[in-house]
């Protein structure tokens, strides 16, 4: 009786895995429907162009563009048209680790001052302790986007060498491997660990053992090394509520390549995703690998974990940061997956291992809205979750957060007239002006333009901007360049003199781009 009891039971469950596989399987997203959705997409976000790709058990299922990779151009976006995939370059570091980690040039655990000897972190202890793992999982103490100012915007003349160099300066705000704040810097570092193993660069590196053998033709290591720009998007943003073209200033400079620099296409990140969906195995018969499966799965495994915030439709229950991977759970599947964004252009790719399944979304304006909503319909088909409109929910939640951030606008720049208008006396600008200098920036010259008190950065262009007056020796910077929406607070300290002795700075707004770190600078004349 017992032994066809557990036969019974042993049934019943065979059957609901079989329903249940053929659930994941029978209402899945056909290609004209992700026309339909991506078309739509483009109007209710307003982004000028998009690709996506769609890779299931091995195959390209779906691979196609949409709308124009410039408004004045009005070019087609294709299969081929190329992007800054930004943060999503991250992967492509942690895999050369990975390649020198099988080769057994390094290993994960190796510290960092045993291939750059001149790294410093501001502990002592820490530098001692950092590894090459430590890298890559956001967890060194510093800051939310610390020293990016050193890398963003592109217009500036930091080089690797100044980078790791001024590292030092930076000052922790949480314990070593305690807390996840996301970190740009280190995977600059990271690059230049593979360019001192490997002795070529980190572009050199990425693109000949990485591209070249996955056959990623029109891809590079940074917009610069591109063979051919005839077929690449252009950045675009919403300014003053139109959206229209901006140039490629708010990318990162060179230095920033081995963080957030490739370009490339749906069409050979498609190669790239087949590759992981496979253990590092790609080709014909995937009998050539990459790297093992033991090296890739330390990358997809979690380093660092992140509080979960929003468990939503999907069931999440944890989340983590591998190697150059998010980590979370997914209605019970393991997803990996990053997104990347720099000036004008947002990406995200995704991947549900167990379901050897990958999305590629590629987009040419600043609305992550519209890669979530591509990207988690598509899950939502092979999920079998219906009754959610994606398009409708993430416009709600820009429209709400694009309303919320206006109101604070104005609220800011309505504070800032009263104080302007209830100011009595003249300013005596002799005060405030000289050079002050901040040991990982460089130098900030504050002078009188035209009767007017200006700032200027010497090292990185884009930061000139006009001081108004607002709360004691509290001024507001408005930078020229309107594009960058990161005007800030600059706070005179005076000596016993009366005379300024020092500077600290703030961002203005709370929704200024995480790599404008101004809370990070310490200027002193």
């Amino acid at each position: 009786m017992k032994k066809n009891t557990l036969g019974l039971i042993c049934l019943i469950s065979f059957g609901l895995l079989i329903l249940s596989c053929l659930q994941l399987d029978s209402q899945i997203i056909t290609s004209n429907e992700i026309d339909s959705l991506v078309e739509k997409t483009l109007i209710t976000f307003n982004v000028p162009g998009i690709a996506v790709a769609v890779v299931k058990d091995g195959s390209v299922i779906h691979a196609r563009g949409y709308g124009v990779r410039s408004l004045t151009t009005k070019q087609k976006v294709d299969e081929n048209t190329l992007f800054c995939i930004a943060s999503n370059s991250k992967a492509f570091t942690s895999a050369a680790l990975g390649i020198l980690v099988e080769e057994k040039k390094l290993n994960w655990g190796d510290k960092v001052i045993d291939y750059i000897p001149e790294f410093r972190l501001y502990n002592p202890y820490v530098t001692e302790e950092f590894t090459i793992r430590d890298l890559l999982t956001h967890r060194s103490g510093l800051g939310l986007g610390a020293g990016d100012l050193m890398t963003f915007p592109a217009l500036n003349d930091f080089t690797i060498n100044d980078i790791i160099h001024n590292i030092r300066y930076l000052k922790p705000v949480s314990g070593f491997r305690v807390k996840f704040d996301y970190d740009n810097l280190m995977y600059i570092v990271a690059g230049e660990v593979v360019s001192r193993v490997s002795k070529m660069t980190w572009e050199d590196f990425v693109e000949t053992r990485i591209m070249k053998p996955l056959s990623m033709t029109a891809s590079a290591a940074a917009y610069s090394r591109l063979k051919d720009k005839s077929n690449v998007v252009y950045p675009h943003e919403s300014i003053d509520g139109v959206v229209q073209v901006i140039d490629r200033d708010f990318h990162f400079n060179e230095a920033g390549n081995a963080a957030a620099g490739i370009y490339s296409n749906i069409t050979d990140m498609s190669r790239w995703i087949i590759m992981q969906l496979n253990d590092g195995k790609y080709g014909e018969g995937l009998k050539k690998q990459l790297f093992s499966k033991t090296v890739h799965e330390q990358m997809w495994s979690p380093q660092t974990i992140i509080p979960v915030s929003d468990t939503s439709e999907y069931h999440i229950h944890f989340l983590s940061y591998g190697l150059g991977w998010f980590i979370r759970d997914v209605r019970g599947y393991k997803q990996v997956w990053h997104t990347g964004g720099v000036g004008g252009i947002v990406t995200q790719v995704t991947m549900m291992p167990e379901l050897k399944l990958g999305i590629i979304v590629l987009t040419n304006q600043m609305s992550t809205n519209a890669f979530k909503t591509i990207t988690n319909t598509i899950l939502d088909s092979y999920f079998n979750i219906h009754g959610i409109e994606r398009i409708k929910q993430y416009s709600a939640a820009e429209k709400k957060n694009n309303d919320d951030g206006g109101k604070i606008y104005d609220a800011i720049w309505k504070d800032i007239d009263i104080q302007q208008k209830n100011m009595s006396g003249k300013i005596d600008y002799d005060l405030f002006t000289g050079t002050y200098t901040d040991k990982w920036f460089g130098d900030a010259i504050i002078s009188v333009k035209n009767g007017k008190l200006w700032f200027d950065s010497k090292r990185s262009s884009k930061f000139t901007g006009e001081l108004l007056s607002y709360r004691g020796n509290t001024f507001i910077v408005r930078w020229n360049d309107k594009r960058m929406y990161a005007d800030a607070y600059v706070t005179f300290y005076p000596d016993y003199s009366g005379k300024a002795k020092a500077i600290k700075m703030k961002a203005l707004y709370p929704f200024t781009d995480f790599s404008f770190d101004f809370q990070d600078l310490d200027f002193n004349r």
